[in-house]
């Protein structure tokens, strides 16, 4: 084994003095193997050349390398990251390094650089690299809260690491002047289960800024088990209504998740208002199908017994199609046969004859097949065939009749 392993050395000094990167760093990968102390010094020598002067992938490779030799690696990849007249890749490499070794000597370098580069995506990388190093890293990003020009950088990165030490430091940004740094703050709070989250959330429900108040209203959407400590849809049902398409988007899709009567009422109201643009409608009306209660199938047929709307009746026809829970299926089907049976303009339009067979099938009820065997006698090919494939679906044995 040590005659293998000088031999390896050897080579490895012959690749290293050709300047022949590829070949040294292969010597490496086998030498990394049965590396031990006193071979740590000649590795890492061979190693930063490669790291300074490789190609990309080079580079790339040999940082895999840098991480087996363990914290004899640190200092020179320090040194590095501190000279501002390095070439910028090679500081982004030593950078990302550091922190993957999550070791605390590999914090300070890091700070520092969060603190005095003027180099955007550089700061970026260590506040990514300082996120990599979890709970090791907090109280020094903590620090960093307190600095303006550090704010942002030091709130990504504990929203990076997402452990419930950061909840605190993350607290005391929630309100930030700077948009940016509030909104990273409660996207990183929303995702845990902490009794002091919810009360910051509904605050936020009220923001002058949209974004933040879409956060909030998605942070609070995945709390269902709050709902009735905290009314959370009573609270939430005012932003159905933002002046932001957004964040009315978002509500939607939060109440949906919510669940309840309460919440398919609301979305109710929204859809048959007059002002309400189509394509919130559209969300509300997948958004009844989702909530999975009756209320929501009966407000989708009082709103197909009441719009005009042929994009909003095709739409109710398709999201009918998609209910899956046995106890609504029946209704879903019933209320498409009506639909199909009834003096309702909408049901004369090939297009949404076609999505009621479509619909019709995926429910798969028997109760559709007398109304799908009027159907393939419509003088409209594509309804024709929808009928057909509809019936084939509940009935595999269906053969339609030669016309």
């Amino acid at each position: 084994m040590q005659g293998n392993t000088n031999q390896l050395l050897i080579q490895a000094q012959t690749a290293y003095d050709a300047g022949d990167w590829s070949v040294l760093i292969q010597y490496l990968q086998q030498l990394i193997v049965v590396e031990n102390e006193q071979y740590s010094e000649s590795l890492l020598k061979f190693a930063l050349p490669v790291l300074e002067m490789g190609d990309f992938q080079q580079r790339w490779e040999i940082t895999k390398v840098l991480l087996r030799l363990g914290n004899v690696a640190i200092p020179p990849l320090m040194e590095i990251l501190e000279d501002e007249e390095a070439e910028e890749e090679l500081r982004w490499y030593a950078a990302r390094t550091l922190g993957e070794f999550q070791h605390p000597d590999a914090i300070a370098p890091l700070v520092e650089l969060l603190k005095t580069s003027d180099d955007e995506e550089l700061k970026a990388i260590a506040a990514t690299a300082l996120g990599q190093m979890g709970s090791l890293a907090i109280s020094e990003l903590s620090e960093l809260l307190k600095q303006d020009d550090t704010r942002l950088l030091a709130v990504r990165s504990l929203a990076y690491i997402r452990t419930p030490e950061t909840i605190t430091p993350l607290l005391t940004v929630v309100q930030d002047t700077e948009v940016a740094v509030r909104a990273t703050a409660l996207e990183a709070l929303s995702s845990f289960h902490d009794e002091r989250v919810p009360p910051v959330l509904i605050k936020a429900l009220d923001d002058v800024v949209a974004t933040i108040r879409r956060i909030a209203v998605l942070g609070l959407s995945f709390r269902p088990d709050l709902n009735g400590e905290l009314d959370l849809v009573t609270k939430l049902q005012p932003r159905l209504y933002d002046f932001n398409i957004d964040v009315c988007s978002a509500t939607v899709v939060a109440l949906s998740r919510l669940g309840g009567d309460e919440t398919t009422q609301h979305l109710f109201s929204v859809l048959m208002s007059p002002h309400t643009p189509t394509t919130l409608q559209l969300e509300i009306i997948r958004a009844l199908v989702w909530v999975g209660r009756l209320s929501g199938l009966e407000y989708l047929q009082q709103a197909l017994n009441q719009s005009k709307s042929e994009i909003l009746c095709q739409e109710i026809v398709t999201v009918l199609g998609r209910v899956e829970k046995p106890e609504l299926t029946l209704k879903a089907t019933e209320i498409l046969l009506e639909l199909l049976n009834s003096h309702h303009p909408a049901k004369e339009i090939a297009y949404i004859k076609s999505a009621i067979a479509l619909s019709l099938g995926q429910l798969g009820n028997q109760q559709a097949i007398p109304s799908l065997t009027t159907l393939i006698k419509d003088s409209n090919e594509q309804v024709k065939l929808h009928a057909i494939a509809a019936l084939k679906k509940i009935f595999p044995e269906f053969v339609p009749t030669k016309s």
